[in-house]
């Protein structure tokens, strides 16, 4: 059964607001030479530099052979670089490179002029009660996903055998 617009609720507003943001932000860093994809990796090292390419896919929440590509294609951009972890031969963290760090900048106010566009016409008090709010369904949403995953089947199991 196909939902007409009089039917749709908060979970279909949410998904719209989401798109329409992501979208907003894209067409705004793409004059920078960015996409969401690339700027999501920046945004992570930013807060954290030095991790590797397993710590990126978990945190992006991608495959690793993903991330993988994506990081080659920031490294050829130049934003980032990949150094060895001392102590170990085969590990390699990644880096922002100072042309990054500068870029970064440029991202964030981006971001946040983005967000006040967003949040125009709401009170502090209404920010502060949306946040949590979209915790709290962000929360909720999380542990539903857990439960789904704890009562699937293993991926062993033989089907149709009792």
């Amino acid at each position: 059964m196909i939902i007409d617009d009089s039917q749709r609720g908060s979970g279909f507003l949410l998904t719209e607001s989401a798109r329409l943001l992501r979208k907003l932000v894209d067409r705004r860093l793409q004059p920078l030479g960015l996409t969401r994809a690339q700027w999501s990796i920046l945004a992570i090292l930013s807060k954290q530099e030095g991790l590797s390419q397993s710590h990126i896919s978990a945190r992006l929440e991608i495959e690793k052979s993903t991330a993988g590509r994506l990081i080659d294609q920031v490294e050829k951009s130049g934003w980032i670089e990949r150094r060895r972890v001392a102590g170990d031969r085969r590990a390699w963290g990644i880096h922002l490179t100072d042309r990054a760090r500068q870029l970064l900048a440029q991202v964030e106010t981006v971001i946040r002029c983005s967000r006040t566009e967003m949040l125009h016409g709401l009170s502090t008090e209404q920010q502060e009660q949306l946040s949590k709010i979209l915790t709290t369904v962000k929360s909720n949403l999380a542990a539903a996903l857990e439960l789904d995953r704890s009562e699937s089947p293993a991926p062993d199991s033989a089907e149709g055998t009792i």
